[in-house]
């Protein structure tokens, strides 16, 4: 074993784990996750089956990461963020066959407490703030918050909100990287 486990986290039979990751008190992996290494799973984290998790990624205390969620490199779950996989659930109705995909872009942070509901993609270093309810896709290096979430600005990669418009043509340097972003109509990119 190549990854550190505490005594009270539970990692089923099959589960592939990276070098490096830490999977804390009374978390649970199921044994079809696919895990990379230098993640952090917090104490009460639960880990699906079809679930994809990046290199480096940190997920806080109470996640549960549901099946058909998809990871990408350091992504940020904030504590007690909410994934789903169905949309429209009910106890009586069985929907296993109707999960909907979910994938979460390169370095996307997702604030604590944020809902985030199936089916959508989330941009890299996209920024989800707390509390906010995903409902439709978000373009990377989106600040997205409240309930719905709507766009009220732009992230940069370092994590600091970008002087930009929510739409037009425009550019800027990030003061911390040196970094040049360019806003073209409704997308923004680092160049």
């Amino acid at each position: 074993m190549n990854y550190f486990k505490h005594d009270t986290a539970i990692v089923d039979n099959g589960a592939r784990i990276g070098e490096g990751s830490r999977v804390w008190h009374f978390a649970h992996v199921c044994a079809g996750a696919q895990i990379g290494a230098g993640v952090s799973l917090g104490q009460n984290v639960f880990v699906g089956n079809k679930v994809t998790i990046g290199d480096r990624c940190k997920i806080q205390n109470n996640v549960s990461v549901y099946d058909n969620v998809h990871l990408a490199e350091g992504v940020f779950c904030g504590p007690s963020m909410v994934f789903t996989n169905v949309y429209n659930p009910r106890s009586l109705i069985e929907r296993k066959d109707q999960y909907r995909d979910t994938q979460v872009g390169k370095g996307a942070t997702l604030g604590a407490n944020c809902t985030i509901v199936c089916g959508v993609t989330i941009g890299e270093y996209a920024f989800i703030g707390a509390g906010a309810v995903i409902n439709k896709d978000v373009p990377a290096y989106a600040l997205m918050v409240g309930v719905p979430a709507k766009q009220i600005g732009w992230m940069s990669e370092f994590g600091e909100q970008l002087d930009l418009p929510i739409e037009g043509q425009a550019q800027v340097i990030c003061p911390h990287t040196g970094a040049i972003y360019q806003l073209a109509g409704k997308q923004l990119q680092k160049i």
